[in-house]
């Protein structure tokens, strides 16, 4: 297992657009992070976290992946873009404000072009919740990529 960062260390998201919590486990090929579904937040509702929430916690969870690997190569994290999803399954609408999740990505394919494939799931007192297949990109110079526009 890798060196356990502070989230705020691995990832660019701040303030409110940060939706995991906790780095809590990394290696190669794996993360694990942790989030507590707030009460409150911009994509709240009354019945709690819309599910499709959850694809956003599987991508920050690969950023953590690529965060930790930034630093433990001496580097800085860099952004990565959330290219999409594929058969993402809920077992519910809404993830319960106040639970506890384990959102966990495994590294399927990653190319030198920094293309990448995840298999992702979430998962609340061990039971799984969430599945999908994640897609992402981060090009070796994200802002030059984006100043670029190719997107």
């Amino acid at each position: 297992m890798g060196t356990l960062y502070d989230i705020e260390r691995v990832v660019p998201h701040r303030g409110t657009m940060r939706l995991i919590d906790r780095l809590l486990e990394w290696d190669d090929d794996h993360v694990a992070v942790e989030v507590r579904v707030p009460v409150e937040s911009p994509f709240s509702t009354d019945a709690g976290m819309p599910a499709w929430v959850g694809v956003e916690y599987m991508a920050q969870a690969i950023a953590a992946w690529a965060g930790c690997r930034a630093r433990t190569a001496g580097k800085e994290p860099s952004i990565g873009f959330l290219l999409g999803t594929r058969r993402y399954t809920t077992t519910d609408p809404y993830f319960r404000a106040g639970a506890l999740l384990r959102v966990e990505a495994t590294r399927e394919l990653m190319g030198d072009n920094g293309l990448g494939m995840f298999g992702c799931r979430i998962l609340e007192d061990g039971r799984e919740v969430a599945t999908a297949n994640v897609s992402v990109f981060e090009p070796p110079d994200a802002m030059a990529y984006l100043e670029s526009g190719t997107l």
